[in-house]
């Protein structure tokens, strides 16, 4: 508002003070250190990327939608690099597999 007209709308959310779109350097360099003053473990921006992806894919929110979220105009692409099964997951798997040959003997008895 104090630049009035001299202020550029770029339709951004992070933008500097006079609307000017920020480049990657200048938002990691801004998120590491928010992180640092919040008291988080430092995350690189994209595995935070994907690990939100894959939380509102996991609850549910529609392959289309995350695409969009993701700034993707190919669902595809968000599901093969965004969308990363968890551990947890892939016990649910393995429980299923169980139900087909019956659930394995504990170690000890097998040796």
């Amino acid at each position: 508002m104090a630049l009035g007209c001299d202020y550029q709308r770029s339709g951004y959310v992070l933008v500097d003070e006079a609307g000017a779109v920020r480049n990657m350097k200048q938002l990691r360099r801004r998120a590491y250190r928010l992180m640092e003053l919040a008291g988080l473990r430092r995350v690189r921006l994209y595995d935070a990327r994907a690990s939100c992806l894959t939380y509102l894919a996991n609850n549910g929110v529609p392959d289309h939608i995350l695409a969009r979220w993701a700034g993707h105009t190919n669902v595809k692409t968000t599901k093969r690099w965004y969308v990363k099964p968890s551990v947890e997951d892939l016990r649910g798997a393995a429980k299923t597999w169980d139900g087909l040959h019956g659930e394995a003997p504990p170690l000890r008895e097998i040796l």
